[in-house]
């Protein structure tokens, strides 16, 4: 996980430095240029504010997410990022999205819905810590703050939520 984020913040860096251009690269719903963003979406912020209030989730989470083994981790997230994605760009607002955001629903609705599904008592403690601790999440996922893709958010959880239950 710290690779990952590591990787977010030197394409934060070079994002910034070229003003932000990278960011036409994100996913624009309903265009066949857009299609190409949801693979770079996840990659991308909006600012260096906007990359701090994913980093420390998407660390937790993602680290939340290896103690069920590398494996998991490796298997969800592509999953996470291609079906989120195409969900914002099948349904999302006429608006470029972009952030990580996507795949920490992804792996708070991975998390939460694996307890249910596996009743080990890791994964049930995991889900009831997850819930503790990113419980608010839930309120991203319905419109309200401007210039916020809760269409990402929505789907990110569900495409966390559909991993636990294909047992990824």
């Amino acid at each position: 996980m710290v690779w990952f984020v590591l990787l977010l913040w030197i394409v934060e860096v070079f994002n910034l430095v070229t003003g932000h251009a990278l960011v036409r690269f994100g996913i624009f719903p309903r265009r066949i240029s857009g299609l190409s963003g949801i693979l770079f979406a996840p990659f991308l912020h909006g600012s260096i504010t906007h990359l701090l209030m994913n980093t420390l989730p998407l660390f937790i989470l993602g680290c939340l997410v290896l103690v069920h083994g590398r494996r998991t981790l490796f298997k969800i997230t592509p999953f996470i990022i291609v079906v989120s994605g195409l969900g914002v760009w099948i349904m999302g607002r006429s608006a470029i999205h972009v952030g990580a955001s996507s795949l920490i629903f992804g792996y708070f609705g991975f998390l939460v819905f694996r307890g249910l599904i596996k009743r080990s008592l890791t994964s049930m403690g995991i889900s009831i810590l997850t819930i503790a601790v990113y419980g608010g999440l839930v309120w991203g996922m319905f419109p309200g703050v401007p210039g916020v893709s809760w269409e990402g958010h929505l789907f990110g959880f569900l495409a966390g939520i559909l991993c636990a239950r294909m047992d990824l």
